[in-house]
Order: C-alpha cells, then sequence, then structure tokens
C-alpha cells in the first residue's frame, strides 16, 4: 500500500497449447460463447453470470495460478452480472481495464480508475457491454506475512469488506501495464512456469504492485449508505424470483419490500444500473436458457421451460429471447439435445 508524504485450453474447445505443471502452477486461457460457459472455466470459484444486455455472448478468461496466488485478465461483449465467491479465505483486487458503459462493484460505481478490493466471498459486480478487466486473487496467508513486513501491521480491517478506492492515474497504469505484459508473456511461452525461481519472483513482484498502487487513506466514506442501497436491491430481486412463474406487479414487490417505486427505482438504477423491470426480466431469460440447457428429456419443451418462469405469450417470448442471446430458445434446445 503506498504511504501517503495444467494445460492452456481454448473452450469451445480446442487445445491450443500445453505446459508442463504442478498443481499450484498452472496457465489456461479460455473462448466461451455462453455466459453460464465463462462463469464455469473459473476453477475452485463458485459463481453464478447473469447476461444482462442482447445480443449472442463473447468472452474470454485467461487464468494464471501461482502458489497462493491467481492472475485473472477477462472479457466479454456483453453486459454480465458476477455474483458468488472467488475463494475462501481470499482477497481479491481488480481494475476495469476498459469501460464504454457503466459499472457496479457491490453497489459501488467504477471507472477505469478505481480499484476493486476486498474479502473474496460476497462477490457482486457488474461490468458492461464490451468491458474488460484484470485482477488478482490471493491467499489470506501471503497477503498477510507480505503486509506484516510492509508496513510492520497486521492486515487492515477495510480489507475484509467490498471497496471500490480511486487510484492515481500513474498507479493505475503501471500495474495493468506489469498485469498485462507478464499475462502476455506466459501466455506466449508457457514452459517459464517450470522454473520456480522466476515463480516467485513474478508472483512477489505483481503482489506488491497491487498492493503498493493502494493510497494510504482509502475514502470509505458513504459505504454504509451504498450497502443499504444494495441490501434493498438483494432483498427485491431475492422476493422476485422466489415464484418465477408468478412475476409480481411493481405495486407489490415496492410493498413487500418496504420502499416507494421511486426509491426502489433509484436504488437499482445507482446498485446495477437498469429499472427493475428490466433486470427481472433479463434475469428471467437467464434462467430459461439454463432451463432449456438442462432440458435433456424429450418430454420437455421450450413451453414448458418458459411457462416456468413466467412468459405465457409465447410468440413474443421468442422474439425477446432472441434478441437476448441471438438464437431462438428452440436452438438453444435442439443444441442442447444433441450435446447431452
Amino acid at each position: 500500500m503506498h504511504q501517503p508524504s495444467a494445460p492452456m485450453i481454448l473452450t469451445a474447445s480446442v487445445p491450443v497449447q500445453t505446459a508442463r505443471s504442478s498443481a499450484r502452477v498452472w496457465c489456461q486461457r479460455h473462448r466461451c460463447t455462453d455466459v453460464d460457459e465463462q462463469a464455469s472455466v473459473q476453477h475452485n470459484w463458485s459463481l453464478r453470470y447473469e447476461q444482462v444486455s442482447a445480443g449472442r455472448f463473447d468472452g474470454e478468461v485467461t487464468l494464471v495460478q501461482l502458489p497462493g496466488l491467481r492472475l485473472v485478465a477477462e472479457s466479454a461483449n456483453q453486459a454480465v452480472r458476477q455474483v458468488g465467491h472467488i475463494g475462501v479465505g481470499h482477497y481479491g483486487f481488480a481494475l476495469v481495464d476498459t469501460q464504454p458503459g457503466e459499472a457496479f462493484f457491490n453497489g459501488q460505481p467504477l471507472t477505469t480508475q478505481t480499484m476493486m478490493v476486498g474479502r473474496s466471498d460476497g462477490l457482486d459486480m457488474l461490468t458492461p457491454v464490451d468491458s474488460r478487466l484484470q485482477g488478482i486473487v490471493v491467499e489470506h496467508e501471503l497477503l498477510s506475512s507480505l503486509w506484516q513486513q510492509l508496513y510492520q501491521r497486521p492486515l487492515a480491517q477495510w480489507l475484509e469488506q467490498q471497496v471500490v478506492i480511486q487510484l492515481a492515474h500513474e498507479r493505475a497504469s503501471a500495474v495493468r501495464e506489469l498485469h498485462r505484459g507478464l499475462m502476455q508473456r506466459l501466455h506466449d511461452a508457457p514452459q517459464l512456469l517450470d522454473d520456480r525461481r522466476v515463480v516467485q519472483q513474478w508472483r512477489d513482484e505483481v503482489l506488491m504492485a497491487w498492493i503498493e498502487a493502494i493510497p494510504g487513506r482509502p475514502d470509505l466514506e458513504g459505504l454504509k449508505t451504498t450497502e443499504a442501497r444494495k441490501r434493498l436491491v438483494d432483498k427485491a430481486c431475492a422476493l422476485m424470483l422466489a415464484q418465477p412463474d408468478q412475476p409480481m406487479t411493481m405495486l407489490t414487490l415496492c410493498r413487500d419490500v418496504g420502499a416507494s417505486p421511486r426509491k426502489l427505482a433509484y436504488c437499482f438504477r445507482e446498485v446495477l444500473g437498469s429499472s427493475p423491470a428490466r433486470y427481472l426480466r433479463a434475469v428471467r431469460l437467464n434462467g430459461v436458457r439454463r432451463g432449456l440447457k438442462q432440458a435433456a428429456a424429450p418430454g420437455v419443451g421450450v413451453h414448458d421451460v418458459a411457462t416456468h418462469w413466467g412468459f405465457w405469450n409465447l410468440g413474443e417470448f421468442a422474439g425477446d429471447y432472441r434478441r437476448q442471446f441471438g438464437e431462438l430458445p428452440s436452438e438453444t434446445l435442439r443444441r442442447a439435445r444433441l450435446t447431452a
């Protein structure tokens, strides 16, 4: 913290390169055409992705596992909400690399000059269309040890939260350049992971760069207000999805969460950059898509899955589904059965 004055794989799905690796050191690259696939390739993490914007999905994830530290680079052509955890007893640090639209981390707005920092559980991030991000996930023991050596004190308590921190432009640029350069070098020559001394040197250099980019006194003002808005949004989402086949009216939803329509709409806008109705529709369409991909039984059809998620006008639903995912629901179902 700055002080004040396994194999390489291309999913979907052809192996493109192989490097000798141990259980604790490996490098992988995945190209994904489905949002659920992109969530699932991130090993030992539990993530759920919802495609929020409309269109065919195309994404890429590069993962480099070093002892106690994982480097990540991720891109997607659609807006995506990511919810879940990125390991147990870990801490995450991340930067949005390009941001053509609104982005949020646990209800806090992001820019290309802000860093996401905090514990690994309870992750909730929304990235915009055509975004790229890079980050690291570090084990508690490694981070705590380095923090003690650098600053002669235990880990800062604010790291137990999930916060967005403003960075100086030059420090954000330096972290990006180092991170991107190392990822590319390993992609071009993955055999470098065989050298234990090089691996440890790179790991320590990357971790130091991320920590030192943090200002000495992170500004956490307004965090409690942001957390209150997010709790309201999370409660509303849980209620809306409790009975997916019976979509709630806005009046019922507002009554049950104890907020006026204006307040609820404001909180959704501040936390997810969307209206409640628009966000719920996207989540329900994602639910249908997952249901179709899992509907291997011959007796289950598009109608069954669609009505389970509250879509009763099948003609209108088919049009909405095609706009959201770039294909008809029947095509999703057909492909799922061919690969079952």
